[in-house]
């Protein structure tokens, strides 16, 4: 610990942080282990490089805090709200992440390989360069996002909305998209991903 607001290094196991004001803080390095984060907020905190390791964020409300390259490991999200947060780089494995709101916010190179993200509501998040690969999307809104470069290989995005998303260079190999909801942009995106050459007929 550096000041009353900074933590490096640390480690915190088996804690009891139900309910806790986490706003302002700061925390690098840092390992949460079975730490009950239930209902706690925070509004402008920092974690950068942490590990959460089955610890319970549920029902908590997360506003302009970033989590950048975090590992987030068989930990709960159940109820919690992400609003305008930064995610960059981080890991998501074996982790609960429905019901989930979330606002807007910056999740590039995010790693959701896998995830049941099935019905959420993503509209307008950044999602440039993530990791989708045999992720559950069914049902899920997308309007709006950013999946450029993103990997949604073999994702399922049966009755998603990926109206206004913008889907160039995104991997959409072997993705299932039954009943998906496409704008015009994004239907040349997938006739090019799937091989298509996209162009007028000639008079």
């Amino acid at each position: 610990m550096t000041d009353d607001a900074t933590w490096i290094d640390e480690e915190f196991v088996d804690e009891d942080w139900y309910g806790r004001d986490l706003s302002g803080e700061t925390y690098r390095s840092c390992t949460f282990r079975e730490v009950d984060l239930t209902e706690a907020e925070s509004r402008g905190a920092f974690f950068e490089s942490c590990e959460f390791d089955n610890c319970r964020l549920n029902a908590s409300t997360h506003t302009d805090t970033a989590f950048v390259a975090c590992q987030l490991r068989r930990t709960s999200l159940f109820g919690a709200t992400l609003d305008g947060c930064k995610l960059t780089g981080t890991m998501f494995v074996e982790c609960t992440l429905r019901p989930l709101t979330v606002r807007a916010g910056q999740w590039r190179s995010v790693l959701l390989r896998g995830a049941q993200l099935g019905g959420l509501d993503l509209d307008g998040v950044d999602l440039q360069e993530a990791d989708l690969q045999e992720a559950d999307l069914t049902g899920a809104s997308l309007l709006r996002c950013d999946l450029s470069r993103s990997s949604l290989r073999s994702a399922r995005l049966d009755e998603a909305d990926l109206r206004g998303a913008n889907l160039q260079a995104a991997d959409l190999a072997f993705a299932t998209m039954r009943g998906t909801t496409l704008d015009l942009a994004g239907a040349v995106a997938l006739a090019e991903a799937q091989g298509a050459v996209v162009g007028v007929a000639p008079e």
